[in-house]
């Protein structure tokens, strides 16, 4: 049988008279071995012609049913004592499936009444006149087995063990009933392990309820049911229970019967199944045992929450209570309130174990801390994200914080968050932050923890010093060097040296890599803005030039290859000039064309039709043309335009001006891209004959 069952002998039955009658055979559960010792024939002498046995002697009725099918094989072996040599025990099997009640006895299905001392019964190894064939039996079939005792003088009874393939009905040894093991009460004798166990009492004798057992017999397995008994014998047939607490004493066997009923099927075999086992009282105080618990002393504290009630200082049912110290524990003073959180260093604390029934001892209980775990701190660096230089992603979970194999850790982002345990960091392999610090708890296996500290350091972007935006002629070439002490180069040409060359004007980056992290660099060639000839003033045979824009000094030519610093040139002739101007890039020089009208210094108006007026007309091709005449105070005169063709015949609101000398001032827009302003100045002499 597969359960355990602390009984110092293995299922031990035992009967009355009447189990030497068919009608009242003892069931067989579990190929159970069983020893018996026969002491009549029973109250109905069975007719037993049809079998080889003859007679009944003295003899003992078995029942059997078989679970599975297969073979059924079985040892009689007669219990030997010195100087007796001679033991007869005989026996018949009957069935399948016969009934007591009307039965006529017919032919045993085996027998055997060799006649020789020894033993005998059914096996499929041994031979000789006192073995039999095995039986092949079918699941559910039911047999009757008779014993008996040839010799009626012998009084030594005899064991009976089972083999073969087919196992018979119990409900011991099915786990669906008997999901526990059935536990004997009481701890083996350590003198006779093989005798009953003791239950220890502090003072014998004592008023003992027995039920009080039965829970702990039956073990949690369902539909079994105890009863106590004075004798053996009883507790075979279930007679005489003891129903009430009684005097109990430390000499006196006392029996138990575990027995299985099945609530569905009051008719099933396995009904009749029972086991017995036998206990007694020793009268004994308890002994509490000196036990060692553990504590973490997390983040090195120097304190620990103990639970004291897991020192395995006894192990029956017993009340606790704790002390701070002996001296305590002996004056019943100071009592622990909180064993199961006690708050303590590593010391020593006492305990009283108290049974029941008054039994009591002391025992010393060690605090100690598991081992402490032992953290580092750690730096983190990260490269900063893009477009958002002063945070980085940081994988917390690779920091080499600890010597332990893949610890459980858990992040927190202030000090005080880790020593409470809130607010952890629920992202901690792509946590975002700026350089600064985090927390972490490392746990060892006993879930002991420590805190270390992770500093975060944001690697920020690092640029070219000497990378600089370029202005330079639209038409010209340029250098982009990006310097040395970068890792690597990378440009949006596609070069991967540390400068590149004959860069024409446009807008470039380069990836500068420094470490582990890559800088992307913004750089631009932009063109120079050309100046531009806002004014040109002409005296005479001077011409005055005035630019803006672009970037100075400038330079001055009439001809694109003599260049001077200063914007005045004298004696241009008269006609058409160019004047070049270029600024401190010397780009491609901007150009435009100048008339340098002829000068005319006196007129007669006298009506000869030789020199009577001033005639411009040759310019009015020029844009927004005006010829305007001044006296010698500033004062205008004359101004004439497109209606009095640019012409001027000495007279002022109709009439003639007085001989003397005058100003004058013509101006006009160059045809050119800049709408060049030009202003020619100068005298003349009016005589006018009166």
């Amino acid at each position: 049988m597969k359960k355990l069952l602390l009984f110092s002998i293995l299922f031990l039955y035992q009967i009355f008279q009447a189990q030497s009658d068919c009608i009242s055979a003892i069931p067989v559960c579990g190929n159970s071995d069983i020893s018996y010792n026969p002491s009549s024939s029973g109250t109905i002498q069975e007719p037993t012609s049809g079998s080889c046995l003859g007679l009944e002697h003295y003899s003992v009725w078995y029942v059997f049913t078989a679970a599975t099918s297969g073979t059924i094989e079985f040892t009689i072996n007669p219990n030997t004592v010195p100087n007796v040599t001679h033991y007869d025990y005989d026996f018949a099997v009957y069935g399948p499936n016969i009934d007591c009640a009307t039965w006529d006895f017919g032919n045993a299905i085996r027998c055997n009444f060799s006649g020789a001392s020894g033993a005998t019964g059914l096996s499929s190894t041994l031979t000789g006149t006192q073995w039999e064939l095995p039986l092949n039996v079918i699941a559910g079939e039911k047999y009757y087995l008779l014993i008996d005792n040839y010799i009626p003088s012998n009084p030594y009874g005899f064991s009976l063990t089972w083999g073969g393939t087919a196992t018979l009905t119990s409900a011991f040894n099915n786990p669906a009933l008997t999901p526990n093991p059935f536990i004997t009460p009481g701890v083996p004798n350590a003198t006779d392990p093989a005798g009953p166990n003791e239950i220890l009492k502090c003072s014998l004798p004592t008023s003992f309820n027995f039920s009080t057992l039965s829970a702990g017999i039956i073990n949690g397995n369902p539909n079994f049911s105890v009863t106590y008994h004075n004798t053996n014998n009883d507790a075979i047939t279930g007679q005489n229970p003891i129903t009430a607490p009684i005097m109990v004493d430390g000499t006196t066997i006392y029996y138990y019967r575990l027995k299985y009923t099945d609530p569905t099927n009051p008719a099933n075999p396995i009904n009749g199944c029972f086991l017995t086992g036998k206990f007694k009282f020793r009268k004994g105080n308890i002994t509490a045992s000196d036990a060692t618990i553990y504590a973490c002393n997390n983040n090195n504290v120097g304190t620990g929450s103990f639970d004291l009630t897991t020192a395995a200082v006894y192990s029956g049912t017993a009340t606790k209570k704790y002390y701070p110290t002996l001296n305590d524990l002996n004056a019943g003073t100071n009592e622990i309130t909180n064993p199961t959180a006690y708050i303590s260093t590593q010391k020593k604390v006492y305990v009283k174990v108290i049974t029941s029934d008054g039994c009591s001892d002391d025992a010393e209980i060690t605090l100690t801390f598991y081992p402490l775990v032992v953290v580092k701190e750690d730096t983190l660096e990260s490269c900063f994200i893009e477009g958002s230089i002063t945070t980085a992603a940081f994988d917390l979970t690779s920091a080499n914080i600890s010597v332990l194999t893949n610890p459980q850790k858990k992040f927190y982002t202030t000090l005080a968050n880790a020593t409470s345990g809130t607010n952890e960091i629920l992202n901690p392999t792509n946590y975002i932050s700026m350089s600064g610090s985090v927390y972490a708890r490392v746990y060892s296996g006993d879930q002991c923890y420590s805190i270390t500290k992770i500093t975060l350091v944001v690697l920020p972007p690092v640029k070219s010093a000497v990378l600089k935006n370029k202005t330079i002629c639209v038409e010209d070439r340029t250098t982009l060097d990006a310097g040395p002490g970068f890792a690597s180069y990378e440009w949006s040409t596609g070069d991967t040296t540390q400068s590149i060359q004959g860069v024409p004007v446009g807008a470039y980056w380069v990836k500068l890599q420094t470490g582990k992290c890559f800088t992307l660099q913004q750089v631009n060639v932009y063109p120079s803005n050309q100046p531009v000839i806002s004014n040109i003033e002409i005296t005479n045979n001077t011409i005055t030039v005035t630019a803006n824009g672009g970037t100075a000094p400038y330079k001055y030519s009439l001809d694109g290859t003599n260049w001077q610093d200063s914007n005045v040139f004298t004696g241009v002739p008269r006609g058409e000039n160019k004047i070049y101007v270029k600024d401190a890039y010397d780009c491609t020089p901007i150009e435009v064309q100048v008339t340098v009208p002829n000068l005319l210094n006196a007129i007669t108006p006298n009506g000869d039709n030789v020199n009577d007026y001033i005639d411009y007309s040759a310019l009015a091709y020029k844009k927004n043309l005006v010829f305007i005449i001044y006296d010698r105070y500033g004062n205008k005169l004359y101004e004439a335009g497109k209606i009095r063709d640019y012409k001027w015949d000495g007279t002022a609101s109709g009439k003639k001006i007085l001989t003397g000398t005058y100003w004058y001032s013509i101006s006009w827009n160059e045809n050119d891209t800049n709408n060049t302003q030009t202003k020619y100045s100068g005298w003349v002499l009016v005589k006018n004959r009166e």
